[in-house]
């Protein structure tokens, strides 16, 4: 299996099936942890995840190898995720994070703020999640953040600004 995401990508415009499979394979983690933090269930991830790598194939013609190829899924996918998340009941946390088995109490404790923390997250609107999920947990910059929705800096900025405050708020009793 070849790891250059490039290399792959050519090969996988030109026809290639085992080249794309090879690209689904370096990068379906990275977006299914993407459409896990922004859809907030395991199962629309897995849904979002293929629809992704479905859209990525269909797109790879217009794929500029020029440019990297994982900001370019993970656009792909956040903007996939945004589409989904306007849709009623998009909103519910994953299952298999409720029910889970409590450890000892500090574990509990543990899970019982990252739960909180998950609806803090879950509850922002699907603009501030996103840009809040491409900063903090996909270490994207500003320019990068703005390239993948499309969107001037300024705009990042201000957003993540705001996303900020309002989770900051709504986790004030996190103890």
């Amino acid at each position: 299996m070849c790891n250059d995401p490039v290399q792959l990508a050519r090969r996988a415009a030109q026809g290639d099936k085992e080249a794309f499979g090879d690209l689904v394979s370096l990068h379906q983690a990275a977006i299914f942890n993407v459409a896990c933090r922004l859809l907030g269930d395991a199962a629309e991830a897995e849904d979002a995840t293929q629809e992704t790598f479905i859209r990525a194939y269909r797109s790879l013609k217009s794929f500029d190898p020029q440019r990297p190829l994982v900001p370019w899924l993970k656009r792909i996918a956040v903007n996939l995720c945004l589409d989904r998340l306007r849709r009623p009941a998009a909103l519910s946390l994953a299952e298999d994070v409720l029910a889970s088995n409590p450890g000892p109490e500090s574990q509990a404790v543990q899970r019982e703020h990252s739960l909180q923390v998950q609806a803090a997250l879950l509850g922002l609107p699907p603009r501030f999640r996103a840009v809040i999920e491409l900063r903090h947990f996909q270490e994207m910059s500003y320019e990068q953040i703005a390239e993948t929705l499309h969107c001037p800096v300024n705009t990042v900025r201000t957003e993540l600004f705001r996303a900020r405050k309002l989770l900051a708020m709504r986790l004030k009793d996190l103890k």
